[in-house]
């Protein structure tokens, strides 16, 4: 038995849903094939086959159709993997920057980002509007070729409709929008309307034309995040520094980048400290101040300061290749309303047929009709039932709203995800790296002898060299102060109890206040301090000098910047809110209580899922946010799970979407997107539905005619699409 491969193709010239199904219904069909998905709005063709399926067959039963697809030159070899359960995979059968993937990509691109007025579909059109406009001057000086020059005229644009009519047909698709125009065109000529036949073809493919700028529109909003990141990178090596393209760089290869250059790959800071704008792939407007160890994205822009920058990612897999990548999946993945669409579609369009038959034959035959006028009926009927606008409604909308998401740093694993986020009626949230920071930071510091400056010094001059996360705190605290760090000597780790060294000539040490009480006695003052600050859930840590109590240093993971706000506007729209977490008690009510949220602490993962199902048994659509292993069984059992940006691959793997750059008021925005894009959708259906039951009523009474009759379909399909593409515009935080 051949082993199952899959090849994905980029196809260009489908705009719609109707094409889509086109091109499935004729592959489906060729020998070796097991499965096939294709997406209008991702421009993509998933293919499921044998070995021995001859793929340049598949390519040239889609040109016949009249698309142009090109295989992905690295994935067609390659047996197929199990599906990818989540957010963070292997990447390597879609390089979005390596050469292999060029030949594909720039098909692709030339689709959307070419000249319109030299695209084939411009040409036709063009050469068809300038054919009727001729036929027009001719009809009007010579009366007696009238129908014969729009006749001419009519087949220069008709003739390639019908030829993808016919192949679509011969594939199995017998009732497709061309084959109702072809119907519908020679029909006209039939009952002597040659020139309402020309004018409908030529409306027909300016619809056709406008559709494909727009769907095109929708596909580059995503792409153009490709061109934010640089070509080329400066290498630095054995102390020499050299250009190299930037898709060439390793894992660990160190790059300088210059003050004003666009960072080329995700690193980490090695050496110099500056403002970086991440605006690009954030959206923050504010440049954010970053030194060494910290992360860096590509396409991020380095404002003021050279930087040493280590690469941590291939250019296949940094972040805004990630995010193209796992856009176009989700982009692949049908939400149920559009499932529905296209199932309600695959009836539609025959009963459509069958009563455009039905108004052109029974009043003729039964009530003495002229035939002419209902046959003309009839034929109207078929061009304003096309369902065109009606299956584009959806995928549309879903397409702009996961390309918006993606620019702010919402990922979503597709339209069903996106559907299901507007039902969320509670939202539980991971505390440690979710709510928080995830980095303890100096919150408090006590002098009960000398100063707070004097504190931080001799507590620095311990930590220093200590990559445990209380030290990093102190020490980045002594570096935001300015404060000068003395040298330390003889400095020991005391298991469990804090640290001593000799620091100008003094013993010192810092520890916790049980260790501290053990060397020096506690005043009943100094407790109720120390155990005030505890009731806030920050960790205490006392610094003794020579035999004396010096002082106290408070630290804590603190709330995220937007957290508090976030949340709240979060429960102004009705949302319950609580936050589940394996911390200890106090420490999590501290949180809590600054937050307003209810807490259920020092709970185990199974606790976790366990509560995620208590509330959906209360009849609530639950959302969980997390970062961490932990929250992987909640994540999965959430209605929707949503891991927090930085999180861990498992909670990645397991999560429905993620919040990738770690804000709080993402996870109420996303919320806010699904509902904006539901909207859309219902408005979508509502326009395509409404101006065909507007056009069949004023069709049948008399009112309107053919070339009316098509802006039913191609019009309806041009304002649907324009009404998504609203949701490209930016997202705001409703924090």
């Amino acid at each position: 038995m051949s082993s199952i491969e899959q090849t994905r193709f980029r196809v260009s010239g489908v705009d719609c849903a109707a094409c889509a199904a086109k091109i499935e219904t004729a592959v489906r069909r060729e020998p070796g094939v097991e499965d096939v998905s294709v997406s209008a709005t991702a421009g993509t063709m998933t293919l499921r086959h044998s070995a021995e399926t001859d793929l340049d067959a598949v390519t040239r039963k889609i040109s016949g159709l009249g698309y142009q697809a090109i295989a992905s030159t690295d994935s067609s070899a390659k047996p197929e993997a199990p599906p990818a359960g989540g957010l963070s995979h292997d990447h390597a059968d879609h390089d979005h920057a390596s050469h292999d993937s060029q030949p594909d990509d720039h098909a692709h691109a030339h689709e959307i980002t070419g000249p319109i007025w030299k695209s084939p579909k411009a040409l036709l059109t063009l050469a068809c509007g300038a054919a009727l406009a001729v036929a027009f001057v001719i009809g009007h000086l010579f009366p007696a070729a009238d129908r014969w020059v729009f006749v001419a005229a009519m087949l220069i644009g008709l003739v390639p409709i019908a030829r993808r009519a016919v192949m679509a047909a011969l594939s199995g698709s017998l009732f497709t929008i061309e084959s109702l125009m072809t119907i519908a065109a020679v029909g006209a000529v039939i009952i002597n309307a040659a020139e309402e036949a020309a004018a409908v073809v030529f409306l027909f493919l300016v619809g056709e034309l406008l559709e494909g700028v727009a769907a095109g529109r929708a596909r580059a909003s995503i792409q153009s995040l490709t061109k934010l990141v640089p070509k080329t990178a400066w290498l630095v090596e054995n102390g020499l520094t050299r250009e190299v393209p930037a898709e060439s760089l390793k894992i660990d290869a160190v790059i300088l980048v210059r003050p004003g250059d666009r960072i080329p790959a995700d690193g980490v800071i090695m050496e110099g400290e500056g403002s970086i704008d991440e605006a690009p792939v954030t959206g923050e407007s504010t440049p954010i101040r970053k030194g060494v160890g910290a992360t860096v994205f590509a396409g991020t822009i380095n404002a003021d300061v050279a930087l040493h920058v280590r690469v941590t990612a291939a250019a296949s897999d940094n972040t805004i290749a990630r995010v193209i990548k796992l856009v176009e999946e989700a982009q692949e993945s049908k939400a149920p309303t559009e499932r529905f669409i296209e199932r309600f579609a695959r009836y539609y369009t025959p009963a459509v047929v069958a009563v455009g038959a039905l108004v052109a034959i029974v009043p003729p035959l039964m009530f003495g009709g002229v035939w002419s006028e209902w046959v003309y009926k009839g034929l109207a009927i078929l061009l304003i039932g096309c369902p065109c606008a009606l299956v584009i409604s959806t995928p549309a909308a879903i397409a702009a709203s996961l390309s918006a998401g993606a620019r702010r740093g919402l990922l979503l694993k597709g339209g069903a995800v996106l559907e299901n986020l507007r039902h969320i009626t509670a939202v539980a949230f991971d505390k440690t790296g979710t709510l928080t920071e995830g980095k303890p930071k100096v919150t408090d510091v006590v002098s009960f002898q000398g100063s707070e400056t004097d504190i931080i010094r001799l507590a620095a001059a311990l930590e220093t060299g200590s990559s445990h996360p209380l030290a990093v705190a102190i020490l980045s605290k002594a570096k935001a102060d300015g404060v000068e760090v003395p040298k330390a000597s003889e400095a020991k780790a005391i298991g469990g109890k804090g640290i001593t060294a000799t620091i100008d000539g003094a013993e010192v040490f810092l520890g916790s206040p049980q260790a501290g009480d053990a060397r020096v006695k506690l005043t009943d003052e100094q407790n109720r301090q120390i155990s005030a600050l505890n009731d806030e859930g920050k960790t205490v840590s006392v610094l003794i000098s020579e035999g004396q109590i010096i002082g106290a240093i408070a630290m804590r993971d603190q709330p995220r910047p937007d957290a508090e706000a976030s949340l709240k506007a979060l429960k102004a729209a009705g949302t319950k809110i609580i936050m589940l977490t394996g911390d200890n008690e106090r420490t999590a009510t501290a949180i809590g209580k600054g937050l307003g949220i209810e807490v259920r602490a020092q709970l185990l993962p199974e606790d976790k899922q366990r509560i995620i199902a208590e509330l959906q048994g209360q009849g609530l659509k639950v959302a969980k946010v997390g970062d961490g292993i932990n929250d992987a069984p909640a994540l999965a059992a959430a209605d929707v799970g949503i891991a927090m940006g930085g999180g861990t691959d498992v909670a990645l793997e397991t999560a429905h979407a993620a919040v990738l750059h770690g804000r709080v008021g993402d996870v109420a925005a996303m919320i806010n997107l699904s509902r904006r894009t539901m909207t859309n959708i219902h408005q979508n259906i509502a326009l395509s539905l409404g101006l065909k039951a507007a056009f069949l009523v004023t069709t049948i009474v008399g009112v309107t005619g053919l070339w009316p009759a098509i802006l039913a379909d191609t019009g309806a399909t041009v304002l649907v699409t324009l009404n998504a593409l609203r949701l490209l515009a930016p997202i705001k935080s409703p924090a």
